[in-house]
């Protein structure tokens, strides 16, 4: 029966393919396509089920690839299929399969009709990646198929200001999530010696012995796994970003932000459980963020005059409840909890405009006062309160804009004096004296081999926030991150273990998307004479194939699992010591900023409304 788990990711990815090849003017080829392919999955998987449970419904592991080894490292994949991943993909065969069958018509005649359906599809491809993932390593995969599948499908309507900018700020938010994913598995390289299996720490003695002499380590790969299933899920202080992702068609909120992605962070400490169960600590945490989430996101939603997002934040304080019922152990309730918040989401978005409809003639011929609320019984000063800061859902935009992105801005812009001929002065001798030092390393004093790594990353570091606020050349914020890139790789060979076949192996993905995005830039200056990011152009209105070499070309930069770059990030990781916080600290925050800068530059440049005034404009607002 295990080697039947690789037919649950052979079926999307193959409906995905042939969805690629069908002509955009074949709408209903497309939908048939994407329904048959769901609605095949859907009935192999109830097959599977029944001999699943005949057979006693036994936890089945695949080890199904090493993508990469050597003498201290091994990236594999592996799948894991048990309750949590039955409940998971049946939940989302069954929503997807309605969801393609009412996406037929509700976007007939729509300009992105073939762009949603290979979206979704894709995005099924990545969600199954997910929930059959036995190892971290597995699990980013999907995770990242997710992410960017979310930024595709909020801008669905690319032509329109708010869903681009939305998207922007919900791929921000997951480039979080994506790195506390990675400081997890890093800080589980460390502690495990390996790359550990979901599977190994169901094995209670495995797990204690290595953390009775590591407890630090323990708590701070627990933490990790709260941050990245906090952003994923909405949680505090990441809830801002749901509502926003509404901006896309109203099947995928439903599909997304409504019953699947959003519970994803659930997963993640579902599948990690085991691992944290005897950390009190951790688990008080949790069942704190989730009630103080649910308490927050309760207040915002009754006063929201938007029905979608009065829906996500109901979603957002089940969620949060879910999380204290995962804290509390209660695995089945919490399972049971999430199919039913899944449906009930998913039901109520696909509904919305009807019921809207209905309800504001009814409102309209039989209006109804307000009843009696709990809030009545609070001193009018309290209520009041509550109830403005509810109306500007408790400033938690303005909390991440406050804490995390106008200080990044600030910095970045500190270094406006630069220009491509002087960041290339700069870069090559600096980099060429970086490079004597390498190979001089016996020469070096204890001290100075100690701190250089830090420093280097810490140049990177300094590149992609130069790069994150740059306004005026495209080409110079696409230079900066590859030089980040450089930096890092950099960083690492100075740590013992790093041969250069590995940063070669690292690179390789960044130098060919590389030159092709730099590539792709030069011949876009070269049809519209210049191009800058001071706003959203729209230039993939009449450069589509342009839009799309650049897209990929952004997905191998960033560390999406289409080149060697990917396993290269891990690869990166796993040389560097569990004592070396600053580095561990610079080359994340590099990776999280340069992910945002690279996916800002691509929607600033091809997204958005159209530049050119002959084009027509559209509303900012959806």
């Amino acid at each position: 029966m295990t080697q039947i788990l690789q037919i649950f990711i052979l079926i999307p990815v193959i409906g995905f393919i042939i969805s690629l090849l069908i002509p955009a003017k074949k709408e209903g080829v497309l939908s048939w396509v994407a329904f048959s392919t769901v609605g095949l999955y859907l009935l192999f998987f109830i097959t599977f089920l029944g001999f699943w449970f005949v057979d006693g419904h036994p936890t089945l592991n695949l080890k199904e690839i090493v993508l990469f080894k050597s003498k201290e490292y091994e990236f594999l994949i592996d799948f894991c299929f048990d309750k949590i991943t039955v409940v998971y993909l049946l939940v989302g065969a069954f929503l997807t399969f309605l969801v393609t069958i009412y996406s037929r018509y509700y976007l007939h005649r729509e300009k992105g009709y073939k762009r949603f359906f290979n979206t979704i599809l894709f995005f099924y491809i990545g969600f199954n990646i997910a929930i059959l993932s036995g190892n971290f390593e597995t699990l980013f995969i999907g995770w990242e198929i997710l992410g960017i599948s979310s930024f595709l499908l909020i801008a669905f309507y690319r032509d329109r200001y708010l869903p681009v900018k939305n998207a922007i700020k919900v791929f921000s938010v997951y480039r979080i999530g994506d790195i506390g994913l990675i400081l997890a598995m890093w800080a589980s390289h460390h502690l495990f010696h390996e790359n550990i299996t979901f599977l190994k720490l169901l094995n209670d003695e495995l797990v204690s012995e290595h953390l009775q002499n590591h407890s630090f380590i323990g708590v701070f790969i627990s933490l990790m796994i709260l941050v990245a299933a906090s952003a994923k899920s909405a949680q505090l202080p990441f809830s801002s970003w749901l509502p926003r992702a509404m901006e896309g068609p109203t099947p995928s909120s439903a599909i997304f932000y409504g019953s699947l992605s959003v519970h994803l962070g659930v997963f993640l400490l579902l599948r990690t459980f085991p691992f944290w169960e005897h950390q009190t600590s951790v688990r008080v945490l949790i069942a704190l963020l989730g009630l103080s989430t649910s308490i927050v996101a309760s207040t915002i939603a009754r006063v929201q005059s938007s029905v979608k997002s009065q829906i996500a934040y109901a979603s957002i304080a089940q969620i949060g409840l879910i999380f204290i019922e995962v804290s509390a152990g209660f695995e089945v309730l919490a399972l049971f909890h999430f199919a039913g918040n899944a449906f009930l989401r998913t039901y109520q978005l696909l509904v919305s405009p009807s019921v809207v409809s209905y309800m504001i003639r009814e409102q309209f011929y039989n209006y109804v006062p307000r009843p009696q609320t709990i809030e009545d019984s609070f001193p009018k000063k309290i209520e009041y309160s509550i109830y403005v800061m509810s109306l500007k859902e408790w400033n938690l935009d303005l909390f991440m804009d406050y804490i995390v992105w106008i200080p990044l801005k600030k910095v970045g812009r500190k270094l406006d004096f630069l220009t491509v001929n002087k960041l290339l002065l700069l870069f090559i001798p600096a980099y060429v004296i970086a490079f004597v030092l390498l190979f001089n390393q016996g020469s070096l004093t204890p001290l100075l081999h100690q701190y250089l790594p830090s420093s280097f990353a810490l140049i990177g570091l300094v590149m992609v926030l130069k790069s994150f606020s740059e306004r005026k050349s495209p080409r110079m914020s696409w230079l900066l991150i590859l030089m980040n890139h450089f930096w890092i790789a950099l960083a690492i060979s100075f740590n013992e273990h790093f041969q250069t076949e590995e940063a070669i192996f690292y690179l390789s993905g960044i130098v060919i998307m590389g030159l092709i995005g730099y590539l792709t830039l030069g011949r876009l200056v070269s049809l519209e004479g210049s191009v800058d990011l001071n706003g959203f152009s729209g230039h993939a209105y009449e450069h589509p194939k342009l839009a799309m070499v650049f897209l990929w070309a952004c997905l191998g930069v960033t560390g999406f699992p289409i080149t060697s770059t990917f396993i290269g990030e891990d690869l990166i990781f796993s040389h560097i010591h569990e004592d070396q916080i600053f580095l561990a600290f610079f080359i994340s925050s590099s990776f999280i900023i340069g992910g945002i800068s690279v996916i800002r530059l691509y929607a600033r440049i091809f997204l958005g409304p159209h530049i050119k005034t002959y084009h027509e404009i559209p509303y900012k607002s959806s």
